[in-house]
């Protein structure tokens, strides 16, 4: 047991986002895992969250951060707009998707912004991006104009708007698409005016 346990402390950290439970996966003790980070082996980020310190941390940290404290998050709305590239605007909070009674995370910075939901409403739509070795869920474009329209009276109805034009003006979902996940979000009819009239003044 001691070799396992001192080969692992002597390994190569991957770089990315650690948890302690994944340190300890690798063999480690809650005690090497403090020591590594007081001999600057390791950087604590926050309680139980760790990186390396050749991990390469961007703009999108706080991303990456909330994915792997709060596994079933993810990623909507305003973030999933700026990081779709879909919008020139930084958003002040980090939005997120949280299924009932799953508590939001807490981070430092930016401040976290929740909003609920289940099932179809929570899982359709979604995909990987990997941000700092960490598997980072986000709603897909046409997902997130959808989302923009559903919770219009909480993020303004501007960005809805807003996120349709861009994400029509640039091929970015098809009108298939938007209709697909309109009916999960349960917008159809708002959006329906908005999608037929922009799509007729970009085909005129």
């Amino acid at each position: 047991m001691r070799t396992q346990t001192a080969t692992a402390t002597d390994q190569t950290l991957p770089d990315g986002l650690l948890r302690t439970c994944d340190l300890t996966a690798l063999g480690m003790t809650r005690m090497q895992v403090r020591r590594l980070a007081s001999r600057g082996r390791l950087i604590r980020l926050a309680r139980g969250l760790y990186c390396t310190p050749t991990t390469q941390r961007d703009d999108r940290h706080a991303l990456a951060e909330v994915a792997k404290r709060a596994p079933r998050a993810v990623i909507a709305l305003t973030s999933a707009l700026q990081l779709h590239n879909l919008t020139t605007q930084s958003p002040g909070r980090l939005c997120i998707l949280l299924p009932p009674g799953y508590r939001a995370p807490r981070i430092e910075n930016p401040a976290i912004w929740t909003f609920r939901a289940s099932g179809e409403a929570l899982t359709s739509g979604v995909e990987e991006h990997r941000i700092e070795g960490v598997t980072v869920p986000v709603t897909c474009v046409a997902r997130t104009v959808a989302d923009c329209f559903k919770y219009r009276r909480r993020i303004g109805p501007d960005v809805a708007l807003r996120a349709l034009r861009d994400c029509l003006r640039e091929g970015r979902a098809t009108a298939a698409g938007l209709w697909r996940y309109a009916r999960v979000c349960r917008v159809e009819k708002v959006m329906r005016p908005y999608v037929e009239g922009m799509l007729e003044a970009l085909s005129a």
